[in-house]
């Protein structure tokens, strides 16, 4: 490898896949998704002597649910003229760089400002490096943060904001007392792996003899918690959680998830009258911009609170620690800008005690978001008492190093790497409009051309 590999190449690519056709993903405010990336390579002049081409080379994604990703990925191809010719953020140093410069430019940073498609935009790029930069030290992404010293993941956060809830020397003070025991912890990982639950069974458009059946799948593949979708119909969804509640018996956790669906009265309704199923939380039941609201859901009725996935940035989550709103933080590998603002996000949770239930409910999030949950057992929080990280069976085999999952654990990754890498036959394939697999579904939608009637000449 060079001394100072640069940065050449800038790629990013539209891919969908037809996931509305089972249903998979189906919820009561998405009922209809494609699961998407807005996917971004970066490649560099790294020589591979020592690896495979893919070693020069970091992959990262934002996830959407189909229409828009081309919006998302024209977001990221705007930052290509600040990563194109610099040198490759190999370090700490350079990894929280390339953030600042990103979310901080001005001009772009108005369109949030820090929220939305451009801060997405911007944590896929990040992303992107810190798998490449994984990737060339030769570690799994998890490992190469639990690596870092204290004072290196500290320069990693962005304070602006945060000082009121955490500052430097408060995020100093958790890391270093997480240091002692690293090593341990990470052998424990490596043996036992991470507890996780899955929503595969609990897709909101499954019928009631497929959501059996996969719950009590679960069960014998050893979770201990599934999740389902709520918030179509009262009593569809008491009806739902009796049969769940049945197939899985007493001592299995049921999660609960409106996707945002309701407003602050409606979700106390709701939940009031599901709470004698005991569902283990409700995840997203109102606006995930409410914070009140959500302190208002929490304190009006019986089941904790969970949110995360759509919080937009870090002051969101500082806000919902402060309001007292949530007893699960849930954390997004791709909806803020990357591994910097998630660890800052780690580091609030630690402080307030809450833990984090990381949300992978979609193509390629499972395979990101284990990595920031170990990191977070191994460096910061130093448990993993009372959290899960969210498992769905979809879509893995287009990865090159997809998420293992046995007796209801993760396995620790080994491969280098965020394992982003989508196979290149599966982008070729899968590539918004143009893949063949979408060519031959736009091919069918066609209507038939319709013969023309020739009027006969008197």
């Amino acid at each position: 490898m060079s001394l100072r590999p640069t940065v050449t190449e800038f790629e990013v690519h539209d891919i969908r896949f037809p996931t509305s056709e089972q249903l998979d993903g189906s919820d009561a405010m998405n009922p209809d998704p494609d699961y998407s990336a807005a996917y971004v390579v970066l490649r560099t002049d790294a020589d591979d002597t020592t690896d495979t081409t893919a070693g020069a080379e970091g992959h990262g994604f934002v996830f959407t649910i189909g229409r828009g990703n081309d919006v998302t990925a024209a977001a990221i191809h705007s930052l290509r003229p600040q990563v194109i010719g610099r040198p490759a953020p190999l370090t700490a140093a350079g990894l929280a760089d390339l953030y600042r410069d990103l979310t901080h430019d001005s001009q772009l940073r108005w369109l949030g400002p820090e929220k939305g498609v451009m801060h997405m935009a911007a944590g896929a790029v990040v992303n992107a490096a810190w798998d490449l930069a994984a990737r060339l030290a030769g570690k799994p992404l998890w490992q190469f943060l639990a690596d870092m010293s204290p004072e290196e993941l500290a320069d990693l956060v962005d304070y602006r904001y945060l000082s009121d809830a955490l500052t430097r020397d408060e995020a100093l003070k958790i890391l270093r007392a997480a240091e002692p025991g690293r090593a341990e912890r990470a052998a424990r990982l490596r043996e036992r792996g991470y507890p996780a639950y899955t929503t595969s069974p609990g897709w909101l458009g499954y019928s009631d003899e497929k959501m059996i059946k996969l719950a009590r799948e679960a069960v014998s593949d050893g979770f201990d918690q599934i999740k389902l979708k709520v918030g179509g119909d009262l009593d569809e969804d008491l009806r739902r959680m009796r049969l769940a509640r049945e197939a899985v018996g007493p001592d299995i956790r049921i999660a609960v998830d409106a996707n945002q669906r309701w407003d602050v009265a409606e979700a106390l309704r709701w939940m009031r009258a599901l709470a004698p199923y005991d569902p283990h939380w409700i995840e997203e039941p109102t606006s995930p911009d409410d914070l009140l609201g959500h302190a208002a859901i929490r304190a009006g009725q019986p089941v904790k609170v969970a949110t995360g996935e759509h919080v937009a940035n870090r002051v969101v989550f500082k806000q919902l620690l402060q309001a007292e709103a949530v007893d699960f933080v849930q954390i997004d590998a791709a909806r803020v800008a990357g591994v910097n603002e998630n660890l800052a996000i780690l580091l609030l949770a630690a402080k307030h005690g809450v833990p984090v239930c990381p949300h992978a409910g979609g193509v390629g999030l499972c395979e990101l978001v284990q990595h920031l949950a170990m990191f977070d057992f191994v460096a910061v929080s130093g448990s993993w008492e009372g959290r899960v990280i969210e498992y769905v069976d979809h879509l893995h085999e287009h990865f090159a190093d997809p998420v293992v999952v046995e007796a209801g654990r993760y396995r620790a990754p080994a491969a280098p790497g965020f394992s982003a890498r989508m196979l290149p036959e599966s982008i070729a394939a899968y590539r918004y409009p143009d893949g063949p697999e979408w060519q031959a579904r736009n091919a069918a939608q066609q209507p038939a051309p319709q013969s023309v009637r020739q009027e006969e000449t008197p």
